[in-house]
């Protein structure tokens, strides 16, 4: 397959609202693409991130790279996905001047169109992966098998590549080989914002109501001795993190799945800053380790002793969570009461937490979805949006970066969609760290405003929202404050323009 079909293809989705549009696209390039191998990388080109993921070259490099276009479209979809593959494969002395080579003769040989694409397609600027549901509809529509078969391989593998491959290949039955895999591991399911307690109480039935920790979510593999550590967007943290791993590795089974949230406490036994927290993701420093030990507490079991349990109902999944973990579940209680309910949403915000999360009980894991079976109940709203500009300070803010520009996510695979603006909560220590790191994410700016690439996600807190022809979503923010940065979250994890509507 020409790669420049892949290139229209993108224009045309990008062109439309429409979502069945969009998905009669997608599925029409799938189903000309030539074997497995081809249609996972067309999928993971249209997605947003190439196959190989980081590839070693860096934002500069890339704009750097502007040789003139070639005249006439000659670039297949394999040689550029081969030629990717050699650029994150370099390695040693000399392997950024060979990784700049290859990517210039990559350049060299592409069009003006096929240069813009790749540009976007290798800074993360090519909709962040926010057209994955999107995607899945496609991949269903062009293997035509059911979406629900497409949704689960997905949850299982965490790859869209390989489920469009064995849906346009195998069909149904290839799907339905995908298994939970020990040390492979899963998208977490994720929760919606709940009213009250007692709504969420009335609307779910027989429930579990929990803490909702200020922590990080993490989710662990055991397979005997080995166990590894990831974070709610997959990556792997198992050797900064010794002490998690130690605790896993005593627990009493062969094998299990955890998922759960992981903290740091102060000596009282109350959370620490959740940018503590998130520092030790990163490091494998001894002294930060031990001046800092991270506590977890688990609230779902996957997989327990070779028996998957991703299909139980929740009820199941915590008798085998509590034999798996004793004292490290997450404090909760099974079909309280209402008044039970909110004591312990009382609770949970005075030992420093955010509030609760109301589960039904006979809810299976939906891993990567945010349904209504999860409910989180905080005294405050807040809302996850994308960063899309900075506007220089005045007074005393002159010369640092203040006024966020805020974005929602657009479910159908558009850019952010814009929702307000605000400098409130911004510490002194803050507004250093974003001059200072929002210009490594810029992609333009005038006078007043360094306009940036969709790549950072920041927690907002808000009294709701209202109705408004200022910004194109048609709905603005109501006294939006900054809570905090989250580096654990990625653009395809912020809340959709769907949910700030729903605050209104």
């Amino acid at each position: 397959m020409r790669f420049g079909e892949v290139v229209a293809v993108s224009t045309e989705v990008g062109s439309t609202r429409s979502r069945l549009a969009k998905v009669a696209a997608l599925a029409g390039v799938l189903r000309r693409a030539d074997g497995p191998l081809e249609v996972g990388a067309v999928v993971a080109f249209l997605a947003g991130a190439p196959r190989q993921g980081r590839i070693g070259a860096g934002w500069r490099t890339l704009v750097d790279l502007t040789p003139p276009p070639a005249d006439e479209p000659t670039l297949t979809v394999a040689a550029v996905d081969g030629v990717l593959t050699q650029v994150a494969g370099a390695g040693g002395k000399g392997s950024a001047a060979r990784r700049a080579e290859l990517l210039g003769g990559l350049f060299a040989a592409a069009t003006a169109d096929e240069q813009r694409f790749l540009r976007a397609l290798l800074t993360g600027e090519l909709r962040q992966g926010a057209l994955e549901g999107v995607m899945l509809d496609a991949i269903a529509k062009a293997g035509e098998v059911p979406a629900d078969a497409v949704r689960r391989a997905f949850m299982l593998s965490g790859r869209l590549p390989d489920t469009a491959s064995a849906a346009l290949s195998g069909g149904a039955d290839a799907l339905a080989a995908f298994r939970l895999e020990l040390g492979r591991p899963v998208r977490p399911m994720l929760a919606s914002p709940g009213a009250s307690v007692t709504e969420a109480l009335a609307e779910l039935g027989s429930c579990l109501v929990e803490y909702k920790l200020d922590g990080a979510r993490i989710q662990v593999h055991r397979d005997g001795d080995q166990v590894s550590v990831y974070t709610r967007t997959l990556r792997e943290i198992t050797g900064s993190v010794p002490e998690l791993v130690e605790l896993v590795r005593a627990l009493p089974c062969r094998s299990v799945v955890l998922d759960g949230e992981t903290l740091a406490l102060t000596d009282d036994g109350r959370p620490r800053p959740f940018q503590e927290t998130m520092s030790r993701f990163g490091s494998t420093v001894a002294e930060q380790v031990r001046a800092l030990l991270l506590r977890p507490y688990f609230f779902d079991c996957l997989h327990l002793d070779g028996t998957d349990l991703i299909d139980e109902p929740l009820r199941v999944r915590v008798d085998a969570l509590r034999r798996a973990v004793g004292e490290h579940v997450i404090p909760g209680v099974v079909e309280p009461t209402p008044e039970a309910a909110e004591a312990l949403a009382v609770a949970a915000l005075a030992a420093g937490h955010e509030g609760v999360l109301v589960k039904d009980l006979d809810s299976p894991y939906q891993a990567g979805r945010r349904g209504k079976a999860w409910q989180k109940v905080k005294p405050v709203h807040t809302l996850d949006l994308v960063v899309l500009a900075a506007e220089w300070g005045h007074g005393r803010r002159t010369g640092l970066l203040s006024n966020l520009h805020l974005g929602a996510r657009d479910p159908d695979g558009g850019p952010p969609v814009m929702v307000g603006k605000t400098f409130k909560g911004l510490t002194d220590e803050l507004l250093r760290w974003q001059t200072e790191e929002f210009p490594k994410h810029e992609s333009h700016r005038d006078d007043w405003t360094v306009h940036m690439r969709p790549e950072l996600v920041v927690e907002i807190a808000l009294d709701g929202a209202q109705v408004s022809t200022r910004y194109p979503g048609g709905v603005a923010l109501r006294f939006a404050r900054v809570v905090r940065y989250r580096p654990d979250k990625n653009p395809a994890d912020a809340d959709t323009i769907d949910a700030v509507r729903d605050l209104r």
